[in-house]
């Protein structure tokens, strides 16, 4: 068998471990032969690959981004190989099926490929935590690592010169980020993209903790939506798939705070920080298992599913259930920690 890979969309600690898992359980047990193909779908389109053999992968478990490189190029719509190319291609490259890594937006694609015949498995990828159908997704553990660590270190300048800090970390539609770092640090207010809060009881938790004597930390989402805003805040410019940027809230946050509480309020924008560095201990295990499963997945020939952390078991999902979708947080989830904001 012959199998294709490619990484699509941003970039996330853990790609290179389930490269990595995949091509060694596919090598050497099922004796596949892997390419990999350079910046995702617009390597396939220019037909710009590698061989991945077991010395391809050798040492790349702990390393960061990804070997291969990503994009942003989707095989469908204007301008693109198509189906009809990616036939044609897979005939011409002896290709048996593709893996492709990547986030909800991959995984969409990846089910209408595969809705048209064409042999595709998924592996989940994204710091934001939000795609359906699998508890974690390796890369999300690394980013709340390096946000908790930012926290931390927010804390020890805000508490010296006795300011609110506020740190804007990503999360555009799915706010796990800021739960899971906001909980890990202590911080006094966790703001998530899926639930609103108005600035006045923003600030009213700000000042009750001033009141202790202590320096407020603030962790919003970068999706979150004030009451009384009627859109997410954006920056000029879109990204990869024609979305507005998303950036800024913290900012609107921190002159809101300070305007109604009187204190001083400072904020920080992590952005492409989290995505950056090399995998946690947790993200490489999760990737290596990802990449296993998935060999497996092929020998077997079930095509059209993910590959799914569920509990301690690496599981398949079909991609019908996972494109289109987004895992939010919940509001009971929400509402846990929000008892304990102020």
């Amino acid at each position: 068998m012959r199998v294709g890979v490619l990484v699509s969309g941003g970039d996330c600690p853990g790609l290179n471990a389930a490269v990595r898992g995949a091509v060694l359980r596919g090598v050497d047990v099922y004796g596949y032969e892997y390419i990999g193909y350079r910046d995702g779908w617009r390597g396939v389109r220019d037909n710009e690959f590698m061989p991945l053999n077991r010395a391809a992968v050798r040492g790349i478990a702990p390393l960061g981004g990804t070997i291969l490189g990503s994009s942003r190029v989707s095989p469908l719509g204007d301008g693109a190989i198509g189906v009809s190319g990616l036939k044609q291609h897979m005939r011409d490259n002896a290709i048996d099926g593709f893996i492709t890594i990547g986030g909800n937006g991959t995984q969409t694609v990846a089910n209408m490929l595969f809705q048209e015949g064409i042999p595709v498995l998924g592996l989940p990828k994204t710091i934001d935590n939000d795609l359906v159908g699998t508890d974690y997704s390796f890369g999300f553990d690394t980013a709340v690592h390096i946000a908790t660590e930012a926290i931390d270190r927010l804390r020890t300048t805000g508490q010296s010169h006795r300011r609110c800090m506020v740190l804007e970390v990503m999360g555009r539609d799915a706010g796990w980020i800021a739960l899971h770092a906001g909980v890990a640090a202590g911080a006094q207010v966790i703001l998530v993209a899926e639930h609103s809060e108005s600035v006045e009881q923003i600030a009213e938790w700000v000042t009750k903790v001033d009141q202790r004597g202590r320096s407020a930390l603030v962790v919003v989402a970068e999706g979150f939506i004030p009451l009384g805003y009627d859109t997410e805040i954006t920056r000029e410019g879109s990204d990869g798939f024609g979305r507005k940027r998303l950036g800024g809230v913290a900012e609107i946050l921190a002159a809101e705070i300070e305007r109604i509480s009187g204190i001083e309020t400072r904020a920080t924008v992590l952005g492409h920080v989290q995505r950056g560095g090399v995998p946690t201990a947790f993200d490489r295990v999760l990737a290596t298992r990802a990449g296993i499963r998935v060999a497996d997945a092929a020998a077997d020939g079930e095509w059209g599913k993910m590959v799914a952390a569920r509990g301690e078991r690496m599981e398949l999902v079909p991609l019908a259930e996972v494109g289109g979708k987004t895992k939010h947080v919940p509001k009971e989830r929400y509402l846990e920690v929000r008892r304990l904001f102020g």
